[in-house]
């Protein structure tokens, strides 16, 4: 391994209803691959389990404030479509 170390990428919604999460919010979830989603939508439509690749979706590490002046949250949104999330989608 380099150097540079590893940063992970704090997605600013939910791929699949795309509520924001905020950097400091403890409702965002993620797996292991980033994959990143809401409490609910993740309990409720997925049952803790990403849909993408099949990982355990865990709350998301809160990043200190202090550090986000360095290490900025992503302001790139990200929506896939689920069938799961079929209800939310078509409205957004």
């Amino acid at each position: 391994m380099s150097g540079a170390s590893l940063m992970l990428i704090l997605k600013p919604n939910c791929e699949c209803c795309d509520v924001d999460l905020p950097p400091e919010s403890p409702r965002a979830r993620s797996c292991s691959f980033e994959c990143t989603f809401c409490a609910e939508c993740a309990s409720a439509r997925f049952n803790d389990t990403c849909p993408n690749c099949g990982g355990e979706l865990l709350r998301r590490p809160i990043r200190p404030a202090a550090l986000l002046v360095k290490f900025p949250a992503s302001t790139k949104r990200f929506n896939k479509a689920h069938a799961a999330c079929a209800d939310v989608q078509g409205a957004l």
